[in-house]
C-alpha cells in the first residue's frame, strides 16, 4: 500500500508518519490489513524520513498541479490530507488561506478523480466550521456557520469531499479535529495557540500570555489521541460509514479556568503563576465563535475515543515529551 500525508513535515504529520511506520499496515475499505510499502510525506519544507527506506519526502506547493501529480498515482491507496494554513494566519492573509485550505483541497480531489482509482481520503477539518447562535451541544449535523475565513475554507472543503464521495471519485471521510493541546515546540499563528502555550511554557519555566477570559470553553484533544483517531477514522469500513462521511471527534469540553486548575493539580501553583492574563479582542472573537460542547456519540459508536480529563492530557504531554518540570 502506498500512503500519502500532506503536511508531512508538520507536527501531526510527523507523528502520524512515525506511528504508521511502527504499525506497518493500514486496513482498506473492506477491513483487510494492507502492508505499507511506501509512505510519501509532502510539505513546503523537508520532512524527516526517519531513516526508513519506505519513506519518500517531497517538497513543493500543494496547490500546484505538477506537485500533486508527482505524489498521487494509481498506486496511492490512502491519503491523509493534513496540510493547512492555521486559523489566525488564514484570517490575516486571505489569499494564502484560500490557496492552501481551499484551492489545494479541490485540486487534490480532482487529481484523485482523474487517476480513476478511488483512493481513501481522510480530510482534517475543524471546530471553526461552526459559529454564530449555536445550540448548547453541537452535533455532527448541526448547520455549518463559520465566523472566520479559515472556518469557511474548511467548510467548503468538507462539502467538496462529500460530493466527490457521492460521485464515486474517492472513498473519503472528514474528521473535525478539536483544538490539539498540548502541542510541543513554539507558538504558531493559530488563534488557539494559547491552549497549548498556557500549559507548555509554564512547564518549561517560561511565562505565557492567556488572551481570553477564564470562562472561555474549548473542545480539546491530545496529540496522542489525535493520531490514534486519524488512523482509526481512515480505517473505518466503507459499509460502516455509509452516507455519514463527517465525524466530530471525541474530546474534552473544558474552560480555560479548568485547564489552569488541571495544571495546578499536576504541577503545582508555582507553575500556574507563570500565566499572564492579557485579553486580546481579536483572539477572543475567533475562539469565542467556536463551540465548546459536542455530541460525539456517532464517532464513539464507531470506536473512536478521547481523554477522560484535561489532567490526563497534561500528564501524557509530560510523559511523551519527557518534560522536566522547572
Amino acid at each position: 500500500m502506498k500512503v500519502l500525508i500532506t503536511g508531512g513535515a508538520g507536527f501531526l504529520g510527523q507523528r502520524l508518519a512515525r506511528e504508521l511506520l511502527a504499525r506497518g499496515s493500514l486496513k482498506d475499505g473492506h477491513g483487510k490489513a494492507q502492508t505499507i510499502t511506501e509512505l510519501v510525506l509532502l510539505d513546503v519544507v523537508h520532512a524527516s524520513d526517519f531513516g526508513d527506506s519506505r519513506v519518500r519526502t517531497e517538497v513543493g506547493d500543494i496547490a500546484e498541479r505538477s506537485v500533486l501529480e508527482r505524489v498521487i498515482d494509481e498506486q496511492t491507496s490512502a491519503i491523509f490530507h493534513l496540510a493547512a494554513i492555521v486559523s489566525g494566519q488564514a484570517e490575516a492573509d486571505f489569499d494564502l488561506g484560500m490557496h492552501i485550505n481551499l484551492d489545494a483541497s479541490r485540486l487534490l480531489l480532482e487529481i484523485c478523480r482523474q487517476r480513476g482509482h478511488k483512493p481513501r481520503v481522510l480530510f482534517t477539518s475543524s471546530v471553526a466550521v461552526y459559529g454564530g447562535d449555536l445550540p448548547d451541544v453541537v452535533r455532527d449535523d448541526t448547520a455549518l456557520n463559520p465566523q472566520s475565513s479559515y472556518g469557511a475554507q474548511k467548510a467548503i472543503a468538507e462539502l467538496l469531499l462529500k460530493d466527490y464521495v457521492r460521485r464515486g471519485f474517492v472513498d473519503g471521510c472528514v474528521v473535525r479535529l478539536p483544538t490539539i493541546s498540548v502541542r510541543p515546540g513554539k507558538p504558531n499563528a493559530a488563534a488557539s495557540s494559547f491552549a497549548s502555550g498556557i500549559i507548555r511554557e509554564p512547564l518549561n519555566g517560561e511565562a505565557s500570555v492567556c488572551p481570553v477570559a477564564g470562562t472561555t470553553h474549548l473542545w480539546l484533544l491530545s496529540p496522542r489521541k489525535a493520531i490514534e483517531s486519524l488512523i482509526a477514522a481512515l480505517e473505518l469500513g466503507t459499509a460502516l460509514l455509509g452516507n455519514q462521511r463527517v465525524l466530530n471527534l471525541p474530546g474534552i469540553s473544558v474552560s480555560v479556568d479548568e485547564m489552569v486548575a488541571a495544571l495546578s493539580e499536576v504541577a503545582g501553583d508555582d507553575i500556574v503563576r507563570r500565566i499572564v492574563w492579557e485579553r486580546d479582542a481579536r483572539i477572543e472573537k475567533i475562539v469565542g465563535s467556536w463551540p465548546g460542547r459536542w455530541d460525539t456519540s456517532l464517532a464513539e459508536s464507531l470506536g473512536l475515543t478521547g481523554e477522560r480529563s484535561f489532567a490526563d492530557v497534561i500528564r501524557s504531554y509530560i510523559a511523551d515529551e519527557q518534560i522536566q518540570i522547572r
